[in-house]
């Protein structure tokens, strides 16, 4: 096109390989720089992330809800993170069955005595 220049960014050919001289061996194709490894908090520099079999925490945060009952049973599903997954179902259903019963033990708690019935 008329007015518009080639930039200087690329010369004509620099897409293509370069042939090697004759007598010295082909280097082959060239090879992508190899990054460093990006660090992943709670792992050991060097050490291989765990694969897709293997179990994993989830780093799940959790706050403490002041029951010491509640909090001790969600402390256990800490426990499936290092269980296989075959094994999660027990820790949940432990879980849950803890938690249904602290929850049935507050309808059970005797509260004020019922006021006396009216006299007719």
């Amino acid at each position: 096109m008329p007015g518009v220049r080639p930039g200087p960014e690329q010369e004509p050919g620099a897409d293509e390989p370069v042939a090697a001289a004759a007598g010295e061996p082909d280097p082959g194709p060239a090879e992508a720089p190899v990054e460093a490894a990006e660090e992943v908090p709670g792992e050991a520099p060097g050490e291989a992330p765990p694969g897709p079999a293997d179990p994993a925490p989830l780093g799940v945060g959790r706050t403490p809800t002041g029951v010491p009952d509640v909090d001790a049973r969600l402390d256990r599903l800490a426990d499936a993170d290092d269980l296989p997954v075959s094994s999660h179902l027990e820790v949940y259903e432990d879980v849950h069955r803890g938690l249904r019963d602290t929850l049935t033990a507050l309808d059970r708690r005797p509260g004020p005595p019922a006021p006396p019935a009216p006299s007719p």
